[in-house]
């Protein structure tokens, strides 16, 4: 039995649902990083990051490589970046009336 395609964007899109994931997708943005250098730059539990990397693996939008005792993550693809351009453009849009939120917007968008 196949998935129909809009169950499969919206599991999809639940997958993304998670500030955590959100975050590591933005630092990998950047390039490959490895498990301790994530862990340094969200601040949550090794056990709540290690999980939303489980998810982000299981899913297929980020891979892992393994060096020694070191895991390294990175975007399986161009397309996830492109794709949280695009969502830093519409809530751009969307956060108009938002100040203070545009201007945080505005600041990530600049750093990358």
């Amino acid at each position: 039995m196949t998935v129909p395609l809009y169950e499969a964007k919206a599991e999809f899109f639940r997958m993304l649902g998670h500030p955590v994931r959100i975050c590591v997708l933005e630092l990998l943005q950047d390039g490959p990083k490895p498990v301790r250098e994530l862990l340094a730059e969200i601040e949550v539990e090794p056990s709540n990051l290690s999980q939303q990397l489980a998810v982000l693996r299981r899913s297929g939008i980020v891979t892992v490589t393994r060096t020694g005792s070191t895991v390294i993550y990175e975007l399986a693809g161009a397309d996830v970046a492109e794709l949280l351009a695009t969502a830093r453009r519409i809530l751009s849009v969307l956060l108009a009336g938002r100040q203070d939120l545009l201007d945080e917007l505005r600041r990530t968008e600049a750093a990358r």
